[in-house]
């Protein structure tokens, strides 16, 4: 796992001050299972990613999936713990954030992202 950078907008919105990258097998698969919380400012970002399950989870989640040009081409807004995302066509990368970050940042469909 790589360390911890800040993701944001295109336009230099921050939507998260930590986000941890999740790019092994065994990392993407794990993802948040088991933890209590995920903090405020706090993000998983799991490469490559088309899809989610919130099996084990105990908290909900936005989730942004994002295709290669870091481009949002699916948001989830509060999803649920054992719930199942649908599979994102042409996603590379999801953002996992704590419920109501997306709002809070305005970013929607069409959103560039990117991560410093």
């Amino acid at each position: 796992m790589a360390g911890a950078r800040r993701l944001e907008t295109a336009e230099g919105r921050e939507v998260a001050a930590r986000v941890e990258e999740a790019d092994g097998f065994l990392r993407r698969g794990l993802g948040l299972m088991f933890r209590r919380e995920l903090p405020a400012g706090h993000g998983l970002a799991i490469t490559p990613c088309n899809s989610i399950h919130m099996f084990f989870m105990r908290f909900p989640l936005d989730v942004a999936f994002v295709d290669r040009e870091w481009r949002v081409v699916r948001a989830y807004h509060g999803i649920r713990p054992w719930r199942v995302s649908r599979i994102v066509r042409g996603a590379r990368t999801a953002f996992e954030l704590p419920a109501g970050t997306l709002a809070a940042a305005g970013v929607e469909k069409g959103t560039v992202l990117r991560l410093v």
